[in-house]
């Protein structure tokens, strides 16, 4: 299948700095895709590409579309979702009024090449909004849409949606960003991301109707874990799969085991897998974890939650990550994020931008990314992992805990030969490295404790494997560490 287009330059799109190509889905012989923040579906089908504006939802110009990859198929309906301004509305003084954005699902009919808006929903609000839709699930046991709220202000939560009359019925109210279905039991994160990230699991047995909640258990390095931002959660080996700042959450109550935390890519900034989908290739999960998702652009703005420093202290690149436990391989390097992924053919598209979302009062009239479609062979899953270097300070300033007081890292080193670690030291310290992998059940992390001296310390990681991450005896807030990976 052949795009018109690879590659989308910057266009008009109110809203906050750059939105991506969003929800990738090939079904039927249609690859659909959201290009925000422009507010275009695209659908492409035998050489034919149709790009809807979603005016049925109010008057154009529109922007926005969807920056967390909400799309679901059923038969031979496509069921896409996210939040659109229509029409938007831009200030001078670098804002975005929010009276006519709107959550949404709409279904396009790849039989007939038709779109039907099946259910929306808005508070008209100046500065606030009703929850987007970042995420739909299928129920089969009960024929009807989940569909997850947590990014907003009102009607947050989990959904069911008719999937013929849009008839919506709240199940729960608390703020949900993502969700998964794991035997007979949808599994929902519940938290806000951008201030605690995710807080517990809910689940729903879609047989009985009945919820039950999870806590987080501990991490198997036996350290302590913060501030678990979350993107996509997944689904294999009857297990749940919460992709966060920091880690991976994996586990399943209903099968004796607790959800315990897996340390990896704990760099104390905003490096996570964030506004992107995670998809089942080959028995295993293929998600990414990203450089630079979510941004404050102004080093003065007062955005709650999130920090100049975390936000724009870039550590490495965006890393394409195969899941086939208790591996955790890297298969792609790329720049500053990775929005959606799927696979369509042999292939994998990967969908990427070079610019962020930005905070409150960072909007501008135009998207400012530029975003492509990369094209990649799904035998990489089977390959020789890329070269990738990850560079840091142990310090940033603002942060609540930083690498030099806390337990970073979480490198996986499946498939490298040669690892490295290099720290520059500002006095002599003692490093400890845990060592484990992603078995499930989960075990515990094996430990070795090393003397550095202060300046240039290299630590060869290579007798290690699995996964490693690292932690100093005494705090060092001159430091730096650089880990590379060949």
């Amino acid at each position: 299948m052949l795009l018109r287009d690879y590659r989308f330059p910057p266009r008009y799109g109110p809203e906050w700095g750059s939105g991506g190509i969003f929800g990738l889905k090939y079904h039927n012989g249609t690859l659909y895709f959201t290009l925000a923040f422009e507010a275009e579906a695209h659908f492409v089908r035998d050489g034919r590409e149709k790009v809807y504006d979603f005016t049925l939802l109010g008057e154009a110009p529109t922007s926005g579309g969807d920056t967390y990859n909400a799309v679901e198929t059923v038969d031979e309906f496509i069921y896409f979702g996210g939040w659109v301004h229509a029409p938007a509305v831009y200030r001078e003084d670098r804002r975005i009024l929010f009276h006519n954005k709107y959550s949404h699902v709409h279904v396009y009919d790849t039989e007939n090449d038709s779109i039907r808006l099946l259910w929306k929903d808005s508070i008209h609000h100046e500065t606030d909004w009703a929850g987007e839709v970042s995420d739909i699930l299928y129920d089969p046991a009960n024929d009807r849409l989940l569909i997850t709220r947590e990014d907003g202000h009102a009607n947050l939560g989990v959904y069911a949606v008719d999937r013929l009359t849009g008839k919506a019925e709240a199940l729960i109210h608390e703020p949900s960003l993502k969700g998964t279905i794991v035997h007979d039991t949808a599994f929902f994160g519940i938290g806000s991301n951008f201030t605690e990230g995710l807080r517990e699991i809910r689940a729903l047995d879609l047989i009985e109707g009945r919820w039950q909640t999870f806590k987080l258990g501990e991490s198997v390095d036996g350290r302590p874990y913060i501030r678990p931002e979350y993107g996509p959660l997944a689904s294999a080996y009857n297990r749940a799969f919460a992709f966060v700042r920091g880690g991976i959450i994996a586990g399943n109550p209903f099968m004796g085991e607790d959800f315990r935390f897996f340390r990896l890519f704990e760099f104390y900034t905003f490096y996570a897998p964030f506004r992107v989908n995670a998809i089942n290739v080959g028995g295993g999960i293929l998600t990414a974890y990203n450089a630079h998702h979510d941004a404050v652009y102004r080093r003065d703005s007062a955005d709650v939650g999130m920090e100049w420093a975390a936000t724009n202290t870039i550590t490495g690149p965006s890393v394409l990550l195969y899941v086939a436990p208790p591996m955790v391989k890297i298969v792609g390097a790329f720049g500053a994020r990775i929005t959606s992924i799927e696979k369509m053919n042999g292939k994998l598209l990967v969908a990427t931008n070079t610019a962020p979302n930005t905070g409150v009062t960072e909007a501008t009239p135009f998207d400012t990314g530029a975003r492509d479609i990369v094209v990649l062979d799904e035998r990489i899953i089977q390959e020789k992992p890329p070269a990738v270097s990850f560079s840091l300070p142990l310090a940033l300033p603002g942060m609540a805990k930083n690498l030099g007081a806390g337990t970073f890292g979480g490198i996986p080193l499946d498939g490298y030969r040669e690892p490295r670690m290099v720290l520059y030291l500002s006095g002599n310290n003692r490093l400890t490295v845990h060592e484990y992998d992603l078995a499930l059940p989960a075990g515990e992390a094996v430990s070795e404790t090393f003397d550095v001296g202060a300046g240039k310390n290299v630590l060869d990681l290579s007798s290690f494997s699995g996964i490693v991450s690292f932690e100093l005896e005494k705090p060092d807030m001159r430091g730096k560490v650089r880990i590379e990976l060949r």
